[in-house]
């Protein structure tokens, strides 16, 4: 076991960490899915709701690596849409989130990573996968949006579910998805620090041991959606995310 901030670790569970880090920044960076990885990891560690908090800044920290690489390829027309709805969501979930036990918080999770799972699917296989640009559809993806992202940060599927319905480019869907998550990441640091108290110095601290994993994997994921269709990883994503979300209902 090992001490660090407050916190006591086994040894593999610093590891684990520290591979969450890693998943969180190739995720942010173009390899989408992949923080799904990261989320039951910290859950197991930590529990549902103190990860939820814990995960924050290095979500915060990926998506800067995120906004710096593709700021330039942000649709706003998009994120106007989506950002009111989006912090009314964030508004919702942070009630829901004080009145709920962690047990049942973990299986909230799982239940929205089994969703994210079905809507991942319905994308991989519909034939009709274009949505009309409705102000209304805006909305409702943005208002559950911020309820998944503060519930267990887990607005990914979410938000690919919209993007991808607009039929954006790859660049333009990965900008625009950043500059959407670090705002409502930033937006959700007053709820965690004083309403959840999920997020203290020593939990930034542990965060900041991430940094140079967060910016490795970052690196990586750039370096994947420069060469690798999507096709080739979305199936073992999906699978993966399935068997997660089992493990987080035990």
């Amino acid at each position: 076991m090992i001490e660090l901030f407050s916190y006591t670790l086994s040894y593999q569970q610093l590891v684990m960490v520290l591979l969450a880090a890693f998943f969180i920044g190739m995720a942010k960076t173009g390899v989408h899915g992949v923080a799904m990885f990261a989320v039951p990891i910290m859950a197991l560690i930590f529990g549902g709701k103190a990860s939820s908090g814990l995960m924050l800044p290095m979500l915060i920290m990926a998506d800067l690596f995120a906004v710096w690489y593709y700021h330039r390829h942000a649709n706003w027309g998009f994120l106007i849409k989506l950002f009111p709805s989006a912090a009314v969501g964030v508004l919702i979930a942070t009630v829901i989130g004080n009145s709920i036990d962690d047990v049942m918080f973990k299986q909230i999770m799982a239940v929205v990573i089994f969703v994210s799972l079905g809507i991942m699917l319905w994308m991989e296989t519909s034939k009709k996968e274009n949505v009309p640009d409705y102000l209304w559809f805006a909305v409702l993806m943005g208002t559950l949006g911020g309820i998944t992202t503060m519930i267990g940060n887990l607005a990914g599927s979410i938000m690919a579910l919209y993007l991808l319905s607009m039929r954006l480019p790859k660049n333009e869907y990965i900008g625009t998805a950043a500059w959407f998550f670090l705002a409502i990441n930033l937006f959700k640091v007053p709820f965690h620090v004083f309403s959840w108290e999920t997020i203290s110095l020593n939990s930034f601290y542990l965060n900041l041991l991430g940094l140079p994993f967060i910016a490795l994997g970052a690196y990586i994921g750039v370096q994947i959606v420069k060469r690798i269709a999507e096709n080739y990883y979305r199936w073992l994503i999906l699978a993966m995310t399935a068997i997660a979300a089992v493990f987080m209902m035990v």
